[in-house]
């Protein structure tokens, strides 16, 4: 008998609401942790947004958190405040038909790479997983993103592509599910990570990876590897067994 890995078997049905609080919790595991900092959007069939609310960490954010706000930023549904870097999101799915999911956060390598303003080379596999085409800097913008004019121009300046370094800020990483975003944002943050551990080694390596394997992964959406995320779906709810109690 031949085992289909599909997510059905491998984690239960998740809502919206419980996928974002899943990958808030999965990614706070992975480095993006800095204290109340970051967002996650997921666009709904109706144009408004789901996602995690101001005043809650990431670690410790539950289903019932959830608030639900419109394209303008206003809150639809739920008690908790909006996030005040929304703008950021806003601008996002305003422009582009193509995103209906998205995470900001401060991930250490990360914002270490955006601060230094220089994109880091990939060494190896696991640095080049979830695809998203080329990795971009944004620095052609003036004053914070919570600044809907300032958000704008961010998003102008990501050209289209899916991962991007805000310099002086973090990092913006956008997909269609939560499976295509826990991909590439674990696999932006170890490119990161080891490329700065080979800097500070003084090392030059040659590039060891094929070019069409990297362009191969550039063009991947980040829904193919069934397995990773459903495993860090699990790791979760063993964490925390109660953490989908109020179905």
């Amino acid at each position: 008998m031949t085992f289909v890995p599909t997510a059905e078997k491998l984690m239960p049905e998740l809502t919206t609401r419980e996928e974002i609080v899943l990958l808030a919790r999965a990614l706070w595991r992975e480095g993006y942790n800095d204290h109340l900092a970051g967002h996650i959007t997921a666009l709904q069939p109706d144009g408004t947004l789901l996602c995690n609310p101001w005043l809650v960490r990431w670690d410790e954010l539950r289903p019932d958190q959830i608030i639900r706000i419109d394209l303008d930023g206003n809150l639809l549904e739920g008690d908790w405040p909006v996030p005040l870097g929304i703008p950021l999101h806003l601008a996002l799915h305003a422009a582009r038909t193509d995103v209906t999911w998205a995470v900001h956060n401060h991930p250490l390598y990360g914002t270490v790479w955006a601060d230094l303003g220089e994109i880091p080379p990939i060494h190896d596999q696991s640095s080049a997983l979830g695809g998203g085409g080329d990795l971009v800097l944004v620095n052609e913008y003036e004053g914070p993103v919570n600044d809907l004019a300032t958000a704008r121009g961010a998003v102008d300046a990501l050209r289209g592509g899916h991962l991007a370094l805000l310099a002086g800020h973090g990092v913006f990483v956008l997909g269609t599910s939560a499976r295509a975003l826990f991909q590439r944002a674990v696999a932006l943050e170890q490119r990161c990570q080891r490329a700065w551990h080979i800097r500070a080694l003084g090392a030059s390596p040659a590039p060891v990876l094929p070019a069409g394997f990297l362009n191969h992964m550039r063009n991947s959406d980040g829904n193919g590897f069934i397995g990773f995320w459903e495993a860090a779906v699990r790791a979760e709810l063993r964490a925390d067994p109660t953490l989908l109690d109020g179905r």
